[in-house]
């Protein structure tokens, strides 16, 4: 069970002061919810099987107010949860009961547009896909596409530092980003980078990308903008095992081809993919890749051929190469709907993030079977095979708690494993509440010391998103005598 730190007495006790604080920050109609009915949409994000609600939500509009409001709860010894659009899988923007949800969505315009420089300035409640849709009209895009880019926000992708399907060519958001504004818990407002390639100093911006909410409130970002390819097109490689696939996914990027995506989904995947979408996908099929190339039609026609040759040493089932920008986008149908794919089959999954060597493939995917075997749940495995991000989905049951209890335990293990083969816990999605007591399977106590030490210089009083990242134990600054447990719907029964 995740837990968290007791709330403190005596900021419950001064609910109603808070709240008044609050108001005089961001007076604007509706800029504080505190009424308990109202609070419900907030107590919890992506990380759905757990919730709390917080002691009240403010929602700022401009970086003033965000700093007006740090300002309020430091003074008063306040924990404050940044908030996007609440998509985290992680639970990176779980609440606690003694804190206020400070969220981000009314910030929400876009600033500027430089198409000579290639850049735009976009505050933090902007939505990812709202970036390349202002510039795609004179022929540009934003690179990082994570699966949740219609709904997820650019601050939540920086805290993050997301990716994408495309981010095996592009990068993840840490690629993509010249500039931040932030607001420090004193409510202090500082800027890194700018409309500038590299900035002098300390990479503060590379400090705070992936930062999780940990040392500053992200009010305004700065991008990059590209160039959109001369086209695009998929292809789409169907096989009889994960194994297999997994070989032949090292061998694409042993080539030295870099594709545009290079995507992976398993049998239950590709049958639960193709009855919410029915894009054709293979149902003999084992295992399928989705690939995409980009360039000119020349170069799209020779990157494609080699890949087919490729595939073709690992016997594939079917090889389906796109001609047109119509069958690629039925190729991607599926794979884009993937994750609600998966929710219409299952209760409830848990979507796991680990980052393995793309040599270890093979290996892993045989190791997470067996596991679903153990624990008696079923996998999706959907993923970011290019680049080695891992996304099993977990199926289980929340209202069920051995369900719940087995899935957590699965997960675990399957982000253990990808730390022995030399990965990370995280690639793409955080750490969250969900991975925080695994910090210490990947790093040794004086790596984590180091990590706790930065983050004191930012935030002494340990009140920016509190009790994510770092394991409770040892951490004098959240460590309490009765942690209490963050609740799930099968706790209420």
């Amino acid at each position: 069970m995740i837990r968290l730190p007791d709330p403190k007495p005596e900021v419950l006790a001064r609910r109603a002061e808070i709240v008044a604080a609050l108001r005089r920050a961001v007076p604007a109609e509706g800029g504080v919810i505190s009424e308990p009915l109202r609070l419900k949409p907030y107590e919890t994000d992506g990380l759905s099987a757990y919730r709390q609600p917080p002691l009240a939500v403010v929602l700022p509009a401009t970086t003033e107010e965000v700093a007006a409001v740090m300002r309020a709860c430091h003074s008063m010894g306040v924990r404050v949860v940044p908030r996007g659009a609440g998509t985290s899988l992680s639970g990176g923007a779980l609440p606690l009961e003694d804190a206020v949800v400070v969220g981000l969505m009314r910030m929400n315009r876009i600033l500027e547009v430089d198409l000579d420089d290639r850049l735009a300035v976009v505050e933090a409640g902007v939505t990812n896909l709202a970036i390349t849709r202002e510039v795609e009209g004179e022929g540009f895009f934003y690179a990082p596409d994570p699966s949740s880019q219609l709904a997820c926000m650019i601050g939540g992708n920086v805290n993050m530092n997301s990716g994408g399907a495309h981010c095996l060519k592009y990068g993840v958001t840490a690629n993509n980003l010249l500039g931040l504004k932030a607001v420090t818990v004193e409510g202090e407002v500082f800027a890194v980078g700018g409309k500038h390639l590299d900035a002098a100093g300390y990479d503060w911006l590379g400090l705070l990308t992936g930062s999780e909410g940990q040392l500053a409130v992200i009010t305004e970002v700065t991008v990059r903008i590209l160039r959109g390819p001369e086209g695009a097109r998929a292809m789409l490689a169907a096989f009889k095992s994960n194994e297999i696939a997994g070989q032949a996914v090292d061998a694409i990027i042993g080539s030295g081809i870099i594709p545009v995506a290079l995507e992976f989904m398993d049998k239950p995947a590709i049958h639960a993919c193709e009855a919410f979408a029915n894009a054709g996908y293979p149902l003999d099929a084992e295992a399928m890749l989705i690939i995409e190339v980009e360039g000119s039609v020349a170069e799209q026609d020779m990157l494609l051929g080699r890949i087919k040759g490729i595939c073709e040493r690992f016997d594939p089932i079917s090889l389906k190469v796109a001609e047109t920008a119509e069958q690629s986008l039925a190729i991607w149908k599926g794979r884009k709907g993937a994750f609600g794919a998966v929710g219409r089959i299952s209760p409830d999954y848990l979507c796991m993030d680990g980052t393995i060597p793309t040599g270890e493939l093979p290996h892993v995917l045989r190791r997470i079977g067996e596991m679903s075997d153990a624990y008696g749940l079923q996998v999706a495995n959907i993923f970011h095979a290019g680049d080695g991000n891992l996304h099993p989905l977990i199926m289980f049951d929340a209202n069920d708690p051995e369900s719940f209890a087995k899935a957590e335990a699965f997960g675990a293990d399957i982000l253990k494993l990808c730390v022995e083969v030399g990965g990370c816990l995280t690639g793409e999605h955080g750490v969250g509440v969900e991975k925080r007591d695994l910090m210490d399977v990947q790093f040794t106590p004086g790596e984590l010391g180091l990590q706790r030490a930065v983050k004191a210089a930012f935030d002494p009083d340990w009140l920016l998103n509190t009790a994510k990242v770092f394991p409770l134990e040892g951490n004098p600054a959240l460590s309490s005598p009765a942690p209490a447990p963050l609740s799930h719907p099968a706790a209420a029964e």
